[in-house]
């Protein structure tokens, strides 16, 4: 297999391409522009005996300052429809392509079924591997397949959504990480559409004369607005610790104690918890360490306050996490994956 044609970037600075801006390096670089270069790489990382890791658009990472081996962007782009059927449309997206570009992109085709997760930053490769999920909506409920190629076999293969094993912020891919790199991604958007207004805020929209997916987009870009500090202004990793899911009788006695707690309770008999409500309730909203702090906009968003590393951001989130364990005995995790 020849790799001449992969360029490597020497002293690879990735400090704009992460969204909590923190200052990080990497010996190499390269530009994954399209598929067949994905196997090209691993192949020459293996050849110089360098460690790869792939990276997206940067916004569910945390980057440590140096790292000793290869950093491959994935750049490959591309946006189509499939098929078309009077029971729903299919749409594909190369992995390198922005998520909310996707989304915006379908929605100004006229399909809907992913307008509650506009504005969610990142690409589309990195949507499945979290599962990523907003107002009441997840990736998981339009899946179709993707593709992605296996770093252990050595060859490309298709992924069904029962092989996605697909669960709150959660997928096969984040407990084999690393093995598989996501290329494309397919969606199942069903017709007609149904609007989904059960989160707070969306349900006003429902005796909207005209109620089209755009404006369910915009209504979602509005909350997301005012909740969520821009992370192209104050860069964040947007929701940083994952809402706690508990048996419960961990969520009775934080219940009980304060009515008012907010608590779902779950199909499988456990109870999700607020992670941001949480931190908020045991008095970190706003709090600072060093070069890194909880927004004072929500409670659930780490902030890099300036000059910020990796180090910076991990002492903070092990602050938060002791502190809410002392507090009210829930195990907060983090989303974001430190790479």
């Amino acid at each position: 297999m020849t790799t001449s044609y992969l360029h490597l970037t020497p002293d690879f600075d990735l400090s704009a391409r992460n969204t909590l801006a923190l200052k990080a390096r990497s010996r190499w670089g390269a530009m994954l522009k399209t598929v067949d270069q994905v196997p090209a790489l691993f192949a020459l990382a293996a050849e110089r005996g360098l460690p790869l890791r792939i990276l997206g658009g940067g916004s569910n990472v945390v980057l440590s300052a140096e790292f000793d081996g290869i950093t491959a962007v994935v750049a490959t782009r591309g946006r189509s429809v499939v098929e078309q059927t009077e029971e729903h449309v299919l749409v594909e997206a190369a992995a390198g392509e922005t998520w909310h570009d996707f989304v915006v992109w379908a929605v100004e085709q006229g399909f809907g079924g992913i307008e509650n997760l506009a504005g969610i930053p990142g690409t589309v490769g990195a949507a499945p591997v979290q599962n990523i999920g907003a107002y009441g909506a997840e990736v998981a409920d339009v899946f179709d397949s993707l593709t992605a190629f296996d770093t252990v076999e050595k060859v490309f293969k298709t992924f069904s959504s029962a092989e996605c094993a697909f669960a709150y912020r959660d997928s096969v891919f984040k407990h084999q990480a690393g093995r598989y790199v996501v290329l494309s991604l397919r969606l199942r958007l069903l017709r007609p559409w149904k609007p989904n207004l059960r989160f707070a805020g969306l349900a006003e929209l429902v005796d909207s004369p005209g109620l089209d997916p755009r404006t369910v987009m915009d209504r979602v870009l509005y909350l997301r607005g005012s909740k969520l500090p821009d992370w192209r202004v104050t860069p964040n990793a947007g929701s940083f610790f994952q809402n706690p899911i508990v048996p419960p009788e961990e969520a009775a006695p934080i219940v009980a104690a304060i009515p008012a707690a907010p608590n779902f309770p779950q199909a499988d008999g456990r109870t999700k918890l607020s992670a941001g409500w949480l931190i908020e309730q045991s008095g970190l909203k706003g709090f600072r360490m060093g070069r890194a702090g909880i927004s004072e906009r929500h409670a659930l968003v780490v902030v890099n306050l300036g000059g910020a590393d990796a180090s910076d951001i991990a002492a903070l989130a092990g602050h938060v996490k002791a502190t809410v364990k002392a507090r009210f005995g829930i195990a907060l995790h983090e989303e974001p994956v430190f790479l």
